[in-house]
């Protein structure tokens, strides 16, 4: 009897073929593209894809979208480099080249009962997006959800209507700081750690989910540490350095873990000494 070959499995190194399906401006330099993915593979919040740009090259993108969009996907990129610029000129029905998704995600599932506090910086909100959009779909297995968010200046806020609707609603609080104000601007001036202390209202029932500039994150686990978290409730999404996304190629080494394949998100009593050392 002939029986079927089972079906070959698609190897990670090897991108295949998505198109764009819609893109929109973020903020200055910052780009939103949809992407149409026949494999809907799913992703879990805080993971990342390997997005090339054919005859140019391939990045590092974390997912920003909905986990519950199914086969549009969403990624948000800063165009500051050859691939992220070409990235950021796409237009609907262009193709790219898609692998992943890879690594860690943040632990959304253990969360239940607990309280939630997002810090996030700059560009850091996109990767926390989709644990934010999670989070809110199952609002009621949680306690107070509070995300602070800094940016350096009004103009840059990242998905600024979206942080609007979500300041309006009675489930979640919103704090917004930035480091350099203009006259229109009425809300908190100021570095996002400023902002940390008054969203910790039950430290020992409460996790944080941190995601921005390296050197952000390091004082934004110093004080999360100072208002009572103990290092085993922070997280931390470590995105750099990353190239092959399988722990080949030895680019995101970090100390003994492998970025990409290890993280990127890491909780915080597993990396903190490695967070001090520069030579890492």
């Amino acid at each position: 009897m002939d029986q079927m070959a089972e079906p070959r499995m698609a190897h990670p190194l090897v991108p295949r073929v998505a198109h764009v399906r819609r893109r929109w401006r973020d903020g200055p330099d910052v780009w939103t593209l949809e992407i149409e993915d026949g494999a809907g593979s799913g992703f879990m919040p805080g993971q990342f894809n390997m997005l090339t740009v054919f005859g140019v090259g391939e990045v590092p993108i974390s997912l920003s979208g909905d986990p519950a969009d199914g086969n549009r996907i969403r990624h948000t990129v800063r165009a500051v480099g050859p691939v992220t610029r070409a990235l950021a000129r796409l237009r609907p029905g262009d193709p790219l080249g898609l692998r992943g998704p890879f690594g860690t995600g943040w632990p959304t599932d253990a969360l239940d009962g607990r309280d939630v506090v997002i810090v996030a910086g700059g560009l850091g909100l996109a990767p926390l997006r989709p644990a934010i959009l999670q989070l809110l779909a199952r609002r009621d297995r949680i306690g107070r959800l509070t995300l602070v968010y800094g940016a350096r200046s009004p103009d840059q806020i990242l998905f600024a209507r979206q942080q609007d609707r979500w300041g309006r609603r009675s489930d979640i609080e919103v704090a917004v700081t930035v480091d350099h104000a203009t006259s229109p601007w009425r809300g908190y001036v100021g570095v996002v750690t400023t902002l940390i202390p008054r969203a910790v209202s039950d430290p020992a029932n409460t996790v944080a989910l941190v995601c921005g500039p390296e050197i952000m994150m390091r004082f934004a686990a110093a004080a999360l540490t100072d208002a009572g978290l103990p290092e085993t409730a922070i997280h931390l999404s470590m995105e750099r350095n990353m190239k092959c996304a399988v722990g080949l190629c030895g680019h995101c080494q970090f100390g003994a873990d492998f970025l990409c394949r290890d993280g990127p998100v890491f909780r915080l009593d597993r990396i903190a000494r490695r967070l001090a050392l520069r030579e890492i």
